[in-house]
């Protein structure tokens, strides 16, 4: 097979301030060259990579256009690539960019940098001292500076007639001297990039230079659930004679289905010769008006007891009168049974963290952990690049700290029904347990980090309504799995197995009890996982393994004392500075005591009685004794 020259033409690594322009262009001597049997690979020369394979792209079934150019690019390089890379795939250096014969699979990740089947390469840096051992495993001496004219602007290395390199402003997709045929670019533009159900769409397309004849391509316009029952109008195109632009009107239909936000997808059909596509893929937001609001509050207005447990009765009775690492043992027992529990994988916490975090304020949006705020499923972070603006999935219990890491079966999402038997033992299920995960805005959670909580207190400003959702969370986490703990004070980070502060979780756990939301969440989980947190369920559960009722024999009486007909009724709870008690004719004595048992305040019993409160917030207890009986009630204070 005969090849002829094919070499690295352009190179953009480093695009401040985004990587999302990032392009490689190829060059063949030979006009509509066929690619076949090249690979294009990406090798790594910092420390960590040891000049080795980081990416590879096959080449087969591609070609060159009428220039001899191919372009290999970012998601909003202009004109659009012939290959799309992910945004920031090209590392900036020292680094290499290499051309071989042969194919993609040659070139698994971790290969070493090598001469042979080597057609060309181009060793760049931005800065950054000359990689001599790349040099030589690539058989080069010299290698390119991006930013050697050290103006901060985006620049690209340019390859010269002579096979030199020239440092300059960028020309994706042309001859780096200007010269060859001129495209005449398309692109498309709307004024917005969300729109209602109802609304109409006007999609502009604008082509650089007036056209001399009639030009007409179609478009598509579906994309995922959005398909040709939710618009009216057409997707053929046409710019008239001596214009550069004409507008189609897309009408969306507004229906009366919650089917949630969805995206409309703009994308170019075959354009004619002489023409090139300057974007491509345009995708519009679709905001779905029939969305539904839930009967319980969010997070930062909690309500109480609209949300019931879907355990089932005997669910905890195992655990009744144990006590200690008895007690312990008798909870893991249950969450961990492995004849019961499911695994899912981390691609599945997705779907399953869209319904358990779902905002009770709009069905089409999260609810996120830390900054109290919803944002729309849609925007979900699915790549590595920038998070701004995204939700991804938080781990409450670090992976770093727990020991526990993705798998390659845990880039699947198999859905609900497939599953994997998991054990105590089985740390690695901690990575995608979903009592353990929450959605959180993408900055926030890099803010967090691994620190410890009280190290870490969420942003400035937060109300602190996420705080007792955490604390539970690392208590299942630490019952469910051997290997994880939770610790007083703050162990070293590089600890693993270890989390604090348990002094910090457990005053967290008292003033933020558990609401509907989170009831509401532990209720969604069990239907995947086939297991629950007995730390929303049976709160107080929290005291008899780390709090001030330790060594005690765990008894369900409170628990079960507010789901029988009770006696009395307090209310408003949740409270803030008065509760009235209506006793149904009963008289005898009040007390209301803290967490810790003591008795706050104490008076007489009657019938309609307004006792004024100044508490701080938190759960406390209220004790009716009559008749030589008793009965007691929680009161939340907020």
């Amino acid at each position: 097979m005969s090849f002829g020259q094919l070499v690295i033409n352009e190179l953009d690594s480093d695009t401040p301030s985004t990587d999302t322009q990032e392009f490689i262009e190829l060059k063949s001597d030979n006009p509509n060259f066929s690619l076949d049997g090249f690979v294009l690979v990406l090798f790594n020369g910092s420390t960590s990579g040891g000049d080795s394979s980081y990416f590879s792209l096959d080449l087969d079934g591609f070609t060159t256009d009428v220039n001899g150019v191919f372009l290999i690019g970012g998601p909003e390089v202009s004109p659009v690539p012939g290959f799309t890379l992910s945004e920031n795939t090209i590392q900036n250096g020292a680094d290499a960019v290499a051309l071989y014969i042969g194919n993609g699979t040659d070139f698994p990740e971790g290969t070493l940098a090598t001469t042979t089947n080597l057609i060309d390469a181009l060793i760049h840096d931005t800065d950054d001292a000359d990689d001599m051992g790349l040099m030589t495993l690539l058989g080069i001496t010299e290698q390119i500076n991006e930013d050697e004219n050290n103006n901060k602007t985006i620049e690209s290395i340019q390859r010269n007639a002579d096979g030199t390199y020239t440092v300059t402003t960028p020309t994706p997709g042309a001859l780096n001297d200007g010269s060859g045929i001129q495209f005449n670019g398309i692109s498309i533009s709307t004024i917005s990039q969300s729109y209602e159900e109802g609304d109409i769409i006007d999609i502009i397309f604008t082509t650089e230079t007036n056209v001399t004849d009639d030009v007409t391509f179609d478009i598509s316009i579906t994309s995922g659930n959005f398909t040709t029952e939710d618009y009216s109008g057409s997707t053929s195109v046409t710019i008239l004679n001596g214009t550069n632009t004409t507008t189609n009107s897309i009408q969306l239909i507004d229906d009366v289905d919650d089917e949630g936000d969805e995206v409309m997808k703009i994308t170019f059909g075959e354009i004619p010769d002489g023409f090139e596509r300057l974007n491509d893929n345009r995708e519009l937001r679709i905001v779905d008006n029939d969305f539904t609001v839930a009967s319980w509050g969010t997070p930062l207005n909690p309500t109480y007891g609209n949300v019931t447990t879907t355990a089932p009765e005997d669910y905890y009775n195992a655990i009744e009168g144990l006590s200690d690492g008895v007690l312990v043992q008798g909870i893991q027992d249950i969450i961990a049974d492995p004849s019961v529990v499911r695994a899912q994988t981390y691609t599945d916490i997705i779907d399953i963290l869209k319904e358990a975090d779902q905002s009770p304020l709009n069905s089409n949006q999260v609810w996120l952990l830390y900054t109290e705020q919803q944002r729309p499923k849609l925007d979900f972070q699915s790549s590595g690049g920038s998070n701004v603006g995204k939700w991804n999935r938080e781990h409450t219990y670090p992976r770093s700290r727990g020991g526990f890491d993705s798998i390659e079966e845990d880039d699947i999402a198999d859905g609900i029904d497939v599953f994997t038997v998991t054990r105590p033992d089985s740390l690695r299920h901690a990575n995608s347990d979903a009592h353990g995960l929450r959605a959180t805005d993408g900055p926030e959670n890099s803010s967090r980090g691994n620190q410890d909580y009280g190290e870490y207190s969420g942003p400035s400003g937060n109300q602190g309504s996420w705080q007792g959702d955490v604390a539970r969370s690392i208590f299942f986490l630490t019952v469910r799995y051997n290997g994880l703990d939770v610790v007083n004070g703050n162990p070293d980070n590089s600890t693993v197995g270890q989390l604090g502060d348990l002094a910090t979780l457990l005053d967290w756990h008292r003033n933020d009890p558990p609401d509907d939301f989170e009831m509401n969440r532990n209720n969604v989980i069990y239907t995947w996982q086939f297991n629950r947190n007995p730390f929303i369920d049976q709160p107080d559960l929290v005291e008899y393994i780390w709090g001030n009722n330790v060594g005690q024999p765990w008894s369900n009486t409170l628990s079960v004392s507010e789901n029988i007909q009770s006696q009395f009724l307090i209310y408003p709870n949740p409270a803030t500075d008065y509760i009235i008690l209506q006793t149904n004719g009963r008289e005898g004595r009040l007390e209301i005591f803290d967490t810790l048992g003591n008795i706050l305040i104490e008076q007489p019993l009657r019938e309609n009685t307004r006792i004024e409160i100044n508490l701080s917030t938190g759960v406390y207890f209220a004790k009716m004794h009559y008749d030589q009986q008793s009965e007691t009630k929680r009161i939340i204070i907020r």
